[in-house]
């Protein structure tokens, strides 16, 4: 139960009785998601406390998406947060944009985003706060018969589809975690993912990074090979890749709406990681992804189930460390960390949504 307020929680423009609004979101749930397991997790008590709970201090949410498969949890989310209160929500679409920088701008809630590029907008002064870990892995870095280890980037052309984003950032801290220099060994180039992985079929570039979908199309099409699996090989799978994050003003001023969505999407994150394949029909149906088995594919594969168990804060001081000593951020590892995170909406859920 909330530990925020008052006792009654208004659904839409009219008060319903906790057993009424129980049982109009759970037939929502049915009606979207189908009888699966993850139904029963959404139980009438689960709602009953819900709307027990402090008031919301507003019904409206809107969460800012770039279409991703490992970003799943944020697209099945929308039912979760009908059943928390909410009742205006929006998705904001990431198009000349990043999702961090509309978040910052205030034109959006929440959003799922890496940890990296997390750190390199808290170093620049975005009013963002990371909330908690979603999931792990998701990238895998390809080559050529040119390149075996992460050390074999020295000299050679990578790819990425834009200078500063977290896939660039990524590898770069990749390099220097084995002792390169990203901004004197590598030879950056800006392409589009397509086009990019043709290059790399064709050997014209040494590596790619990618996440899902991109390794599922490499792998069926069997083009490079794999260097490394972020959600395999350490250390890069006991960190988080990707999390939670919120406009600072929004949560400081709403906290009742953001321990509840915070809530929702933890529920939808358990929702991928026990039924991969109703979540994955369900993000191809809405068109965030096109290809069901690539969808399903990387929807098993990548770690759904570490919220409960990993530790956010050691993944954004982990990465931190990593672009702090090659120069991409200028701010204090420590520093960031005690200003742009909040955890402890996170640790409440912890404890109420036990397994």
């Amino acid at each position: 139960m909330d530990n925020y307020g008052c006792t009654s929680h208004p659904l839409g423009n009219v008060t319903r009785a906790p057993e009424r609004a129980a049982i109009y979101d759970r037939r929502a749930f049915l009606k979207s998601f189908g009888t699966i397991a993850a139904a029963a997790e959404l139980s009438l008590l689960d709602l009953r406390l819900a709307a027990a709970g402090p008031v919301l201090e507003t019904t409206r949410l809107r969460l800012v998406h770039s279409p991703a498969i490992c970003f799943a949890p944020q697209y099945l989310a929308e039912t979760f947060l009908r059943a928390e209160g909410f009742t205006d929500i929006e998705y904001v679409a990431a198009k000349d944009r990043t999702s961090l920088a509309i978040v910052a701008a205030g034109e959006g809630e929440f959003t799922l985003d890496a940890v990296r590029t997390v750190l390199t907008g808290l170093d620049a002064g975005d009013p963002l706060v990371a909330l908690a870990g979603v999931h792990l892995g998701c990238y895998e870095l390809f080559g050529t018969s040119r390149v075996h280890a992460i050390r074999d980037l020295k000299g050679k052309t990578v790819p990425v589809w834009a200078m500063g984003s977290d896939q660039q950032i990524f590898l770069a801290s990749m390099a220097a975690y084995v002792g390169l220099d990203p901004n004197k060994d590598i030879n950056w180039i800006v392409r589009p993912p397509k086009e990019s992985m043709r290059l790399l079929n064709e050997g014209k570039v040494d590596a790619y990074l990618g996440f899902p979908p991109d390794p599922q199309e490499l792998k069926a099409n069997k083009i490079g090979h794999v260097v490394v699996n972020t959600t395999t090989d350490k250390p890069w799978s006991q960190y988080f890749c990707c999390m939670m994050v919120g406009n600072r003003h929004f949560v400081e001023q709403h906290p009742v709406a953001t321990k509840r969505a915070l809530r929702a999407l933890l529920k939808a994150t358990d929702l991928c990681a026990q039924d991969p394949e109703r979540a994955a029909r369900f993000i191809v149906d809405k068109k965030y992804t096109p290809r069901y088995d690539h969808a399903v594919e990387a929807l098993k594969e990548v770690s759904y189930d570490a919220w409960r168990q990993y530790d956010p804060e050691a993944a954004m001081r982990f990465y931190a460390l990593r672009l702090h000593d090659v120069g991409m951020i200028k701010s204090n590892p420590q520093k960031l960390i005690a200003q742009g995170t909040d955890w402890r909406f996170l640790n409440e859920l912890k404890k109420e949504l036990k397994a």
